[in-house]
């Protein structure tokens, strides 16, 4: 399996960061999770392009996870692809009515399927076993966990119960939005991060969705977790891939 950061940013994208995504793909299994501004330009980027993506699966519809989708479906019938899957939580498929009927000239210029699933259903996507788990949030968010390899937290508070859903994954790719002075709900500080990791067993954890207020503070907010967590932790960037 192998994961590219497409977007590691935030709301607030940088110009070495944009909006959430990350490539999951194995063999001929591809999946895109999660689609904000900036990630159909870096799927370009990545070799990969957009006529090789048929399937997304979003973590929640925050404006900076799900604003390439539009972009994404049109490219992909400009280009003459027949297809187009998005599966994510409740709400999804009124997500979906809802921006075609401000862009109504896409609706049925490609097959849309629209699914949703729950937290603690495992199901599949793009042959992918994925299981799903709610997490601490603004909005509802479903963290997801790939085939006991590589779990993504989406945006949420650190807490122990999402720390044992990643607990044994290869890669965990975990939302550290904030450095520790900054006080902040919805998302995590390092601090907060540790704490919550402490007594996991993860192979390697990157962190992402950082906000500008993180540039510059990188190596502290590595200490701060490191009082707590014993493991190993990086900072993603957009369009490394890694092999798991």
């Amino acid at each position: 399996m192998r994961i590219t950061f497409l977007g590691t940013g935030s709301a607030m994208p940088t110009g070495s960061r944009v909006q959430t995504g990350i490539l999951v793909e194995d063999d001929d299994r591809r999946v895109l999770v999660d689609c904000g501004s900036g990630v159909l330009h870096r799927l370009q980027q990545s070799g990969v392009g957009y006529e090789n993506v048929s399937t997304v699966l979003l973590t929640h519809h925050h404006v900076d996870h799900v604003s390439d989708l539009m972009p994404l479906l049109k490219a992909r019938w400009l280009a003459g692809e027949e297809q187009l899957e998005v599966v994510g939580p409740t709400g999804t498929k009124a997500l979906l009515d809802g921006l075609l009927s401000v862009h109504d000239y896409l609706d049925g210029r490609v097959d849309l399927q629209v699914r949703e699933i729950t937290a603690g259903e495992e199901f599949s996507v793009a042959d992918f076993s994925v299981e799903g788990f709610e997490t601490r949030h603004s909005m509802r968010c479903l963290a997801y966990r790939f085939e006991d390899e590589f779990t993504f937290s989406g945006d949420s508070e650190a807490f122990e119960g999402l720390a044992h859903f990643a607990d044994g994954s290869d890669v965990l790719v975990h939302d550290c939005s904030f450095p520790d002075e900054v006080d902040v709900s919805n998302h995590p500080t390092p601090s907060q991060l540790g704490e919550a990791l402490s007594g996991t067993d993860i192979g390697r954890v990157y962190l992402t969705h950082l906000y500008p207020h993180t540039d510059g503070n990188h190596e502290a907010m590595l200490n701060s977790i490191a009082e707590h967590y014993d493991g190993d932790v990086g900072f993603a960037e957009d369009l490394l891939s890694v092999e798991l």
